[in-house]
């Protein structure tokens, strides 16, 4: 139904509080995990405390500052890598590698959606160094995820495919596997390969319908189903199924906003109104198309590179059909200032 999942028309209700859940469930503050990390051992308490703070912090990627989120993630995962150097078990020693490297996939996030490409790729391959260290499949999963990414808003399409496809075959039974189904098929789009989305995005499906419903849906790595209608959005936009994306954005709004107003997913929000503005333009409503337009443009919480590559394809249609009109320019001009404020995600 709607090109949707099962889950997505009835999900549950999720918000959490990082700092209480980390004392509830550890029995400590912050500055007791930090004093037991300088300890010349590790025991199990400290190494759960671990756990609990790096999934706080996932959990903190769609809500939290960029700048705020990228000090404390580099702070933690400094203290997690330090760890190297204490006495551990060959378990413990797993483990370490594990949260070192979910934590290094959410500081490369966030340096890339800050616009440091550089950063961000370094961050990436040692995440994925320590995925392979550590014989861990899902760590490398999302690296490869983050590659399809990086590839996917820079116009690496055949990067894309080919990032998605290393993902898959080290993270075929975990949750990623329905990311890099998704950013397949948004790049097969950009390809104007219709019949290939199509594939891809029934193979999303059926790895999301095969799934549990997650715990934890504010956890940046995990996939639910309100975020592959999220991708199915992104491709049938760029396929001109104009009334499925729009019903589809408008079903990433009601998901990604909670009762009282607050966005939940504001950066999935930008590009569902992002979405809604290019499906308005083809409809001949400027007025509706710049609304949804400026308002993507104006979130404190933005992934940059992702942002951009939308709105360009919202500037393509601005320039083909209003582009005389006094208020188009004004919005081009404004996408073109935020290009210039983190290049490389621009044409020039």
């Amino acid at each position: 139904m709607f090109g949707t999942v099962t889950h997505a028309l009835f999900p549950a209700p999720s918000r959490r509080d990082g700092d209480k859940e980390i004392l509830a469930a550890s029995g400590m503050e912050t500055l007791e995990i930090v004093s037991r990390l300088n300890r010349s051992d590790v025991d199990s308490a400290t190494l759960d405390a671990l756990r609990i703070t790096t999934d706080r912090l996932c959990s903190e990627y769609p809500f939290m500052p960029s700048g705020q989120l990228l000090i404390e993630g580099r702070q933690w995962l400094r203290r997690v890598v330090d760890l190297h150097t204490k006495s551990l078990t060959l378990a413990q020693h797993r483990e370490v590698l594990a949260l070192s490297g979910w934590l290094a996939l959410l500081v490369g996030c966030v340096e890339y959606d800050s616009g440091d490409r550089h950063a961000a790729e370094s961050t990436r391959r040692a995440a994925l160094s320590l995925a392979t260290e550590s014989d861990h499949g899902e760590v490398a999963g999302w690296a490869h995820e983050m590659r399809a990414w990086f590839a996917l808003t820079t116009g690496d399409y055949r990067g894309v495919i080919t990032a998605a496809q290393a993902g898959a075959e080290v993270a075929a039974h975990h949750g990623v596997a329905v990311q890099l189904a998704g950013q397949e098929a948004k790049a097969w789009a950009r390809l104007g390969d219709r019949r290939q989305v199509e594939v891809a995005l029934d193979k999303g499906r059926r790895l999301l319908e095969g799934m549990p419903y997650p715990e934890n849906l504010d956890n940046h790595f995990v996939v639910d189903p309100a975020k592959f209608d999220f991708y199915s959005m992104d491709c049938y936009r760029l396929v001109g199924e104009d009334q499925l994306a729009r019903t589809l954005a408008e079903e990433v709004l009601r998901a990604g906003t909670d009762f009282d107003g607050t966005e939940r997913s504001p950066m999935r929000n930008a590009e569902a109104r992002v979405t809604l503005g290019v499906a308005a333009a083809r409809d001949g409503d400027l007025e509706q198309a710049l609304i949804h337009g400026e308002r993507a443009l104006q979130g404190d919480r933005q992934s940059v590179p992702s942002l951009i590559m939308t709105s360009r394809e919202l500037a393509a249609v601005m320039r083909q059909r209003y582009g005389t009109e006094p208020a188009a320019q004004d919005y081009l001009n404004h996408l073109q200032d935020l290009g210039r404020e983190k290049p490389g995600f621009l044409p020039s």
